[in-house]
């Protein structure tokens, strides 16, 4: 079974020491040639860049519906125009990042994050950059990072949950208005799924203090590495940077039974795209280029009713949940060297602050 979490990149082979090792890469102090079955592909010689820079970029309209999409298992990719619109808008800007990123890699890869809130648009806008890449004959690959999360959704939204909830009725029983009456209102509103609506503050004051309470712990787990296996995609991209040929990647699907890794030929592929949410985090190492698709709060809940065939909106915990989600990604906005507008129009960072507010 340990074999199943254990890289062609790592010479540990205990689970402590392989997150160990892990750190250590990141720091710098790893050496991946230590581990003899690994085997790095041949220097650049200069070929690719050479071509990339003199390289002319025509917009493409006519996709093919099958192209290469992430690794997620399961994960569905619709691509519409405003995705296609999108790459063609991103990638010429895109291209002269990625011959800076391959100009300074030995091995002329380069990394490039793909991040953005629900319903934005990520694996789509992903998967057709890659596709544009290999159309101009540069090898890319896409991972998806929700194949990284520390449990399997049903658990991880389970323990969203109790984070809040835990921390919530322990704020509200530390600001000293948790009695009898308080107890049995928030037991009715959990069973209905309401402890987290905002909305009814005016009726229970007491709840203001409960919700805050609750946000602050949820806020401290969400995107942290606490959910999330930072440690195993920053290996993976050192180890691609490094000229891997061969690693292994997890395969993450819904339930215990789905949890397995395939190794992956990287012999012929000079960018890695990650597509993730989190691709723009302060605990992700080694991304050359980030790219954030951009959307407002109001965006993404018009998007997310429209995907609803019911027409109902989210549960004020989903609704939080997404509210955290986008205060991290404004937090981390700044260091993005592509900022893209839900329109597919390119935004610099200031126009960026504008849209938001």
């Amino acid at each position: 079974m340990i074999f199943l979490f254990t890289y062609a990149l790592k010479y540990d082979k205990s689970m402590n020491n392989e997150i160990t090792y892990a750190q250590k890469v990141q720091k710098g102090e790893g050496d991946l040639s230590m581990n003899k079955e690994y085997e790095r592909i041949e220097k650049g010689s200069g070929k690719l860049l050479s071509r990339l820079e003199g390289a002319e970029f025509t917009p493409k309209t006519d996709i093919p519906s099958d192209i290469e999409h992430g690794d997620m298992p399961g994960d569905k990719v619709e691509i519409e125009d405003i995705h296609i619109q999108k790459a063609n808008t991103i990638f010429p800007k895109l291209l002269k990042l990625v011959c800076e990123a391959v100009s300074e890699n030995p091995y002329e890869r380069a990394v490039i994050a793909v991040c953005g809130g629900s319903g934005v648009g990520k694996s789509e806008t992903a998967s057709l950059l890659s596709y544009l890449f290999k159309s101009m004959g540069v090898g890319a690959y896409t991972l998806s990072g929700d194949n990284y999360p520390r449990r399997i959704p049903m658990y991880n939204d389970a323990e969203r949950l109790h984070t809040f909830r835990l921390c919530a009725v322990k704020a509200l029983a530390e600001s000293g208005k948790y009695d009898e009456g308080a107890r049995e209102i928030i037991k009715k509103l959990q069973q209905e799924e309401r402890d987290a609506d905002e909305s009814l503050v005016g009726e229970y004051p007491f709840l203001k203090d409960y919700i805050e309470g609750g946000s602050a712990g949820l806020d401290a787990y969400l995107g942290t590495d606490r959910e999330i296996d930072f440690d195993e995609v920053s290996t993976i991209i050192a180890a691609f940077k490094d000229g891997a040929r061969d690693i292994w990647l997890k395969r993450m699907g819904r339930d215990e039974c789905s949890l397995s890794y395939d190794k992956v030929d990287f012999s012929d592929k000079n960018v890695l795209i990650i597509e993730w949410t989190h691709g723009n985090s302060d605990c992700l190492k080694g991304v050359d280029i980030p790219v954030l698709l951009n959307s407002t709060p109001e965006e993404t809940l018009e998007h997310r009713r429209s995907r609803n065939r019911d027409g109902k909106i989210d549960s004020p915990f989903t609704t939080l949940v997404l509210k955290l989600e986008q205060q991290r990604l404004h937090s981390q906005a700044a260091k993005a060297k592509i900022i893209v507008s839900k329109a597919g129009k390119l935004l610099t960072f200031e126009e960026y602050k504008e849209v938001m507010g």
